[in-house]
């Protein structure tokens, strides 16, 4: 027993050895284990504030004896980051605006010629219709009689019998009395008596009206001008007695020769593969030059030797007096497969005159997406391109307008193209279209209809800037030699030297053409660039610190998590614990089966410690196993 005490002290030094290790062990693994969580938010904010790289973080902790210090900081730091939030807002802003910069480029290379359209400027009188022109002359001169008390003169053509034209006139006059041409006096002196002294032929207003197919609702379309009165007028019916008879479009009455006396391209004589012929019903008999796309023109040099130069005959013969007021010709010049409509970009060639047009090309290409609301082809345009051509802007406003009458009318407007499974306009058929027309004009006009909002510019056009110069062709001193070799090489009969035959000229002015298009104003990088100024600016730090910044988040965010976890444990410990749910009452069953006693119940309670290194568990279990020996 005496060896037994000598040793029960280094046993107890060893036992204290052995906890001094597990304690510091423990103390290791706390401070080098892999995630670290804080125990509180103030412990966590403190840390950042003094580790983290962002400028004036740390003065929110260093100052903490000095609330004074505290609070100035505090409100400086936090208002610095609103400012720089709200410059960030509006750096987003801008992007999401999607700005573009204009480039403009300047390139020198042969260009392919431009389509050229001329038109005679006079509506032919196609033998089809002749009669029913001449019916539409002869109540047109009883109404300026009747009104203005103007006795015109007309060449009327012995083209019938006296009961024929009598039959034939009944009908139209029938139609032209349900649209006749009245005066009507200004707004101002709507309530003054018709011969009142007062009264002026000045002061009256001239139109036709227009009727719903009841006669419930009419309205008087008029103008201020007497001349544009008749005009508008006799072309109202004209377009009905075109309508009347649809293979009009499809005649093929025009004269090449007889209207282009000469044509040269490039020092070269055109032919008939050069050009297309179409009629329109107010310019007349079309010819589109260089349309064709398999053999194109392209100008070898700039200049006007170098483009299209044409001779035109402008001289009038049984054309449509009361329908054309001009003499002339009338040219556009446009793309190829894109229409000619002469009414946006035609202009007048004056007759005795050389009219020399100089050209410079202009492309533009614009970003499409979310950059702009172009379109590339027009297929995301609703609406149905009803031309034999590629898209344009104007295509799909006309279009729009066409199914829109279709739809609303009935009918078909005789200017532009017909619809699948429609008829043009014609008041033999269709009795009230008229009034259903100039209704959805001006609903038109007023956008009402929502054609200018649907149909979007295309992201890729050419256009042609011109510029025109004018001198008198022929001379006073050439003329008679160059009317006689035109009498003799085109039988031309010179009734009018001064208005019978003008020059047109067509050219580029230079082989450059210019480029405008767009690039992205504000990119990723640049808004990245942008942001980082911003940050580098009020903070004066880098990414490192904004992800530090992101790593506060994310420990907040960890920390909340287990303390609501803690939270929730603590609750579930505090709250009586009840029977389990697969338990059952055995009551009845004891008292069936009293010879059975109640088993027996026992609680087993697991302890999970931290197992220690293995040198301390063997120091320590020497231990213990001494301590057992010597009890």
């Amino acid at each position: 027993s005496g060896s037994l005490k000598t040793g029960k002290m280094p046993e107890r030094k060893k036992t204290g050895q052995c906890k001094q290790e597990e304690d510091q062990q423990q103390k290791e693994e706390e401070r080098e284990g892999l995630i670290e969580f804080y125990g509180s938010y103030q412990e966590l904010f403190q840390f950042f504030c003094s580790n983290t790289t962002i400028h004036g973080a740390i003065r929110l902790v260093c100052s903490k004896k000095n609330k004074m210090k505290t609070a100035f900081w505090s409100v400086l730091f936090f208002l610095t980051f609103g400012l720089m939030y709200w410059q960030f807002g509006i750096l987003y802003r801008e992007y999401f605006s999607y700005p573009v910069n204009l480039n403009l480029n300047l390139n020198s290379d042969r260009l392919t010629f431009p389509a050229v359209t001329l038109c005679t400027l006079n509506p032919y009188r196609y033998s089809a219709i002749r009669k029913k022109l001449d019916e539409l002359d002869q109540i047109t001169h009883q109404t300026l009689l009747d009104l203005y008390d103007y006795n015109m003169s007309l060449a009327r053509s012995d083209w019938s019998t006296p009961s024929t034209q009598k039959r034939s006139s009944r009908s139209l006059l029938h139609h032209v009395q349900r649209h006749p041409l009245r005066r009507q006096k200004r707004d101002n002196l709507v309530n003054l008596p018709e011969n009142s002294p007062s009264v002026d032929k000045n002061d009256w207003k001239i139109g036709f009206v227009l009727c719903s197919e009841n006669n419930k609702d009419c309205f008087h379309q008029a103008y201020s001008s007497g001349v544009d009165a008749v005009r508008e007028w006799y072309s109202f019916h004209y377009i009905n007695i075109l309508a009347q008879m649809p293979e009009a479009k499809a005649l093929d009455e025009s004269d090449f020769e007889n209207f282009i006396y000469a044509c040269r391209f490039n020092e070269a004589t055109c032919d008939k593969a050069n050009y297309t012929h179409f009629h329109h019903p107010l310019y007349g008999n079309c010819y589109t030059f260089n349309d064709n796309s398999s053999s194109l023109w392209t100008s070898s040099l700039p200049g006007i030797n170098n483009g299209l130069s044409l001779v035109v005959r402008t001289e009038q013969n049984d054309f449509i007096p009361l329908l054309s007021t001009v003499t002339g010709a009338r040219v556009m010049v446009h793309d190829q497969n894109e229409p000619a409509f002469m009414d946006d970009g035609g202009f007048n060639v004056r007759p005795g005159i050389e009219t020399s047009i100089s050209m410079r090309k202009e492309m533009t290409v614009r970003l499409g997406g979310s950059y702009s609301d172009c379109t590339e082809d027009g297929s995301d345009v609703p609406v149905q391109n009803l031309y034999s051509s590629r898209y344009t802007e104007q295509v799909c406003i006309r279009s729009c307008f066409q199914l829109n009458m279709v739809e609303r009318c009935g009918c078909a407007y005789y200017f532009y193209p017909l619809p699948t499974r429609a008829e043009y306009c014609d008041y033999t058929k269709h009795v009230a279209w008229g009034y259903c027309y100039y209704k959805l004009l001006a609903e038109f006009k007023a956008d009402v209809l929502g054609c200018f909002h649907k149909c979007r510019k295309p992201c890729k056009m050419t256009q042609y800037q011109l510029s025109a110069g004018y001198s008198r062709w022929p001379s006073a001193v050439s003329e008679d030699w160059v009317f006689y070799m035109l009498s003799q090489q085109n039988k031309y009969n010179i009734t009018s030297k001064r208005n019978g035959v003008a020059k047109v000229n067509i050219f580029f002015e230079e082989w450059n053409y210019k480029t405008n298009g767009e690039s992205p104003a504000f990119t990723v990088v640049t808004l990245l660039s942008q942001l980082g100024n911003q940050w580098s600016l009020w903070f004066g730090s880098s990414v490192l610190s904004v992800m530090e910044l992101a790593e506060l988040i994310l420990d907040f965010i960890a920390i909340t998590f287990i303390l609501a976890v803690r939270w929730f444990r603590s609750r579930q410990q505090l709250s009586p614990p009840g029977p389990p749910p697969n338990s059952h009452d055995n009551t009845a069953f004891q008292d069936e089966v009293p010879g059975l006693s109640a088993p027996h119940r026992f609680t087993v309670e697991a302890v999970v410690t931290t197992l220690p290194s293995y040198n301390s568990l063997e120091l320590c279990g020497l231990s213990r196993d001494g301590e057992v020996g010597h009890e």
